[in-house]
């Protein structure tokens, strides 16, 4: 049976790397019909960042990658890494300098395995592989050590990490043998580049997951762009939900060049995403919890037009944070100088005319053609907004054409 974990370090923010880590794992996991299992690397102490677990497990949470069993932290597993040590001492594979433990690597031959990845073979000289700690001076172990060790003792079929691990592989291949233990199939995958080409790290900037969320990030569209950084679906979809990549995950399909995260992409299909939610009327649940509080938007949620407010929005809609700036005072504004003088012009125009919502627009282009003033400007005026919903809908959403004419007598008070 397949077991895979996820086995993240609480040194610092949960990112897009790591996400994509814990989505590949548990992807293909599910995909066999296997187990997905999360273990806390918490060993290094020092570097510790107290908040950092919490936010591992409520990026999980949000995102529905649920985990199989108990969650293991290796920094409650110590007994165990001291048997293993002692079972190496006895092998005279062990030497203490300066309170640790060091492993001693052999020196002549190579050490290799096929990787996951396009079954590439990687080989590494050991006359070029240097001893390395086991045990810290503070008892702790290192992650060398622990990873392989704890990898064995849960029976992990499949180690699926970043490619930043390859230099490290050649030292576990070598304490597995050193234990006679059967390795489980190493999977590197490509390095997640930034917008400068750099690799996305936790030190180097990346942006945490959480903030993502803030920021008003679909959890659909976050899991569907992240999925496609290193992984090209048979089918060439780009549109995915989280049950057609069950279906479609396979490891033979993702590639060796490096990704890059692209914002755009990012951007367009969160926006995709976002309508998806609304046609079928998942939307508002969202709006409602983000912006229940907030005065200046939850007007919306008692308008008669609520569905077509939303169903607008959408249309214009990256994130969910571009719904307050598309419908906040909508309609209002207080004009002067020029803007106060076109809209009163404006204003006795649309009372001179014959029309309703039909042909409103068609009215609005004779303003424009008769008065010379640039569309934007009158979109402006009549919505108090540079770009936002479009002008029939604004019609309804404001109460109809008395309504609406009201409104703008209002803003040039």
């Amino acid at each position: 049976m397949v077991k895979v974990r996820f086995a993240p370090s609480p040194t610092g923010i949960i990112h897009i790397g790591g996400i994509r880590t814990a989505l590949y794992n548990f992807l293909f996991a599910r995909h066999s019909s296997g187990e997905f299992v999360l273990r806390i690397e918490d060993t290094d102490r020092k570097r510790i960042v107290s908040e950092a677990e919490d936010s591992i497990f409520e990026s999980l949470s949000w995102l529905g990658l649920n985990y199989d069993g108990k969650v293991e932290r290796q920094s409650q597993r110590l007994e165990i890494y001291k048997k293993h040590l002692q079972i190496l001492k006895e092998k005279d594979l062990v030497y203490e300098k300066d309170k640790a433990f060091y492993f001693k690597m052999p020196k002549e031959g190579e050490t290799s395995w096929v990787d996951g990845i396009n079954n590439k073979k990687i080989v590494f000289k050991n006359e070029n592989q240097e001893d390395f700690v086991l045990i810290k001076s503070d008892s702790y172990p290192t992650y060398n050590f622990a990873n392989v060790v704890d990898d064995h003792l849960m029976k992990i079929t499949h180690v699926i990490r970043g490619m930043e691990f390859i230099s490290s592989t050649p030292k576990h291949i070598q304490l597995y043998n050193a234990f006679n233990w059967d390795l489980p199939v190493f999977v590197h995958l490509p390095v997640i580049l930034g917008a400068e080409k750099g690799k996305l790290s936790k030190r180097e900037g990346a942006k945490s997951i959480l903030n993502y969320r803030e920021d008003g990030y679909l959890k659909e569209g976050l899991l569907n762009f992240v999925a496609l950084l290193g992984w090209t679906p048979k089918k060439d979809k780009e549109i995915l939900s989280i049950s057609e990549m069950l279906k479609l995950f396979n490891l033979e399909d993702i590639n060796n060049a490096n990704p890059k995260l692209d914002e755009k992409k990012l951007n367009w299909l969160n926006g995709v995403w976002i309508r998806k939610l609304a046609e079928e009327k998942k939307l508002e649940e969202l709006l409602f919890y983000k912006y229940q509080k907030d005065e200046k938007v939850s007007w919306v949620f008692k308008n008669p037009h609520k569905d077509l407010i939303i169903q607008s929005a959408a249309s214009r809609m990256r994130t969910l944070n571009d719904f307050e700036n598309l419908v906040s005072n909508l309609g209002k504004a207080k004009f002067q100088g020029d803007d106060k003088k076109i809209t009163s012009d404006l204003i006795s125009f649309l009372e001179s005319e014959k029309w309703e919502e039909e042909n409103f627009i068609e009215v609005l282009r004779k303003f424009n053609k008769e008065r010379g003033v640039d569309f934007k400007k009158i979109y402006f005026l009549l919505s108090g907004k540079k770009e936002g919903l479009p002008l029939p809908n604004l019609l309804k959403i404001l109460g109809g054409k008395a309504a609406f004419l009201k409104n703008l007598k209002d803003n040039i008070k």
